[in-house]
């Protein structure tokens, strides 16, 4: 990693290793917000997660920024800094000559100068965004761009991963909860309900 480099294959193993092993989505992002500003030396950074239902990015995990741009308003999807086809990076390298942000007034009173976004998709859907904020004009090279779009793919496994978990334990209440009854609806009931009897003799 050259000297201008904000990130290289060494520190992107150490963000990996550091943040991917927690127990619940908002201390994974939180950890990796952190550990991004703080290896990376930008000014902020921020998680999103869809809302499938509204369509807007919603904030798992922010740090480096002012109250008044996280709240700056809904985030739509098709809109926030215009992903092609949703699939790929943005790289704004300087936010005063881009016509691609959503609220491209608030980044500068932000002092946000570039921008990196990187979608977080699984087998071609969106589930959310990986968004690194810097003070002055950035040139992200192609190596950054590679350890950032990796880290966005370990990001957007884990969340599967956490939801996949939630549903399972959900399940497995649902499943406990249902159990008991069962078990006393059929020490009551030892054998088959007859409702009816259509036998001859009951027709005679």
């Amino acid at each position: 990693m050259t000297q201008d480099q904000k990130i290289g294959l060494t520190r992107c193993q150490m963000i990996v290793e550091t943040v991917f092993d927690a127990t619940e989505p908002t201390t994974m992002g939180s950890k990796l917000i952190h550990m991004l500003i703080s290896v990376m030396g930008v000014k902020g950074a921020t998680l999103f997660v869809v809302n499938p239902r509204t369509e807007t990015l919603e904030i798992l995990a922010t740090e480096g920024l002012s109250i008044d741009y996280v709240n700056k308003g809904p985030i739509l999807v098709d809109k926030s800094i215009k992903l092609a086809l949703n699939l790929d990076p943005v790289i704004i390298h300087d936010t005063e000559k881009s016509d691609r942000l959503q609220y491209p007034e608030k980044a500068v009173k932000e002092d946000i100068r570039s921008i990196v976004s990187l979608p977080i998709n699984l087998k071609g859907k969106i589930i959310g965004a990986l968004r690194i904020y810097h003070g002055e004009t950035w040139q992200v090279s192609k190596r950054e761009l590679a350890c950032l779009s990796l880290i966005a793919r370990f990001a957007g496994m884990f969340l599967r991963y956490f939801r996949l978990s939630s549903v399972v334990l959900s399940l497995k209440e649902t499943v406990d909860e249902i159990h008991p009854i069962w078990l006393y609806c059929n020490w009551m009931i030892p054998g088959p309900i007859v409702l009816f009897n259509y036998s001859a003799s009951s027709r005679a």
